[in-house]
């Protein structure tokens, strides 16, 4: 089985979901994930289904506005906005909404979590993967900022997104993650760090995550689920944005390669 590999709309930011939709196409991706942000065109499913006609390009995921920079997106309420992008997600035809743990100061939000999510899946048949984050550092101290924890393996979850970015700000090992995940990673968030305390989304390969290993882990699996490619490209230019685009899509694609015995081809 080929495992897809989508770009993020999030990795256009701040251009809109029309360009991500257009760059994709003209890159040679295979889906596109929506980040539910400003753009009112990343949430409303009509022109999401137009620009997926247009491009040839299915919407395979779709991420919560459950970020700290879109809490105003769709009210105030998390399950508000949780449900909201379900149906989302149903009306465009994909399969996976991605969404974070709650913060630290939802705690009523919080104690629901995980069965809420357990009851939303078993309801609409729809996978809802937490991702992984990171405790929030500054050179004096760490701060708790996600629950019930900012790491999912040991977490009830039934399906996880793990991102690769996030690892690195953690200080993660992405790889024993991967492994100790199993089945229940469910979609992946291909990017790259070098450890910071800012989450960098870098180009796979110019960090210190164990990015390739972690892809012909998955490909070595008869993995089901999907590669989004999320990274930051908004300190250059329009050619260096599509240079670093292209860069992650070939990062990727090498290492999903299939095997021949025990030697990567």
């Amino acid at each position: 089985m080929t495992i897809r590999v989508g770009l993020s709309t999030a990795s256009l930011y701040p251009d809109n979901a029309a360009t991500a939709f257009a760059t994709a196409a003209r890159l040679g991706y295979d889906a596109i994930e929506v980040m539910v942000w400003t753009d009112p065109v990343t949430q409303e499913a009509g022109a999401l289904r137009a620009l997926s006609e247009l491009h040839g390009l299915p919407v395979v995921s779709v991420h919560a506005p459950t970020l700290l920079l879109t809490q105003r997106i769709w009210g105030a309420d998390p399950w508000g906005k949780v449900d909201r992008s379900i149906e989302l997600a149903l009306e465009v035809g994909a399969g996976t909404v991605v969404l974070h743990p709650p913060f630290r100061w939802q705690k009523e939000y919080a104690a629901g979590f995980v069965d809420g999510i357990a009851l939303r899946e078993h309801d609409h048949g729809i996978r809802l993967a937490v991702e992984n984050m990171y405790p929030w550092r500054t050179a004096r101290r760490e701060v708790m900022a996600y629950l019930p924890h900012w790491d999912p393996v040991e977490q009830p979850y039934d399906h996880v997104t793990l991102d690769l970015s996030h690892t690195a700000t953690a200080g993660s090992d992405a790889l024993e993650m991967a492994h100790r995940l199993g089945s229940r990673l469910a979609h992946l968030h291909l990017a790259d760090g070098l450890g910071s305390f800012l989450d960098e989304h870098l180009v796979p390969g110019r960090g210190t995550q164990p990015c390739a290993d972690v892809l012909e882990h998955l490909a070595d699996s008869d993995w089901s689920g999907e590669v989004v490619v999320e990274v930051s490209t908004r300190k250059g230019d329009r050619e260096q944005r599509e240079v670093d685009l292209a860069a992650s899509l070939a990062f990727a694609r090498l290492a999903l390669m299939p095997t021949r015995g025990s030697s990567r081809i």
